[in-house]
């Protein structure tokens, strides 16, 4: 059975405004999320 992608919820980085998806490691923290990588946090 493949997993399907289709309805993780989604975000857009404040510095490269770029969509980003749900990622598993971030589960607990979904909400505290804001950017889509380390490279844009260390930018903020």
């Amino acid at each position: 059975m493949t997993h399907k992608k289709l309805h993780l919820p989604s975000k857009i980085c404040p510095v490269c405004q770029r969509p980003f998806l749900w990622r598993k490691k971030w589960a607990k923290d979904w909400d505290r999320v804001l950017f889509c990588s380390k490279r844009c946090r260390s930018q903020k």
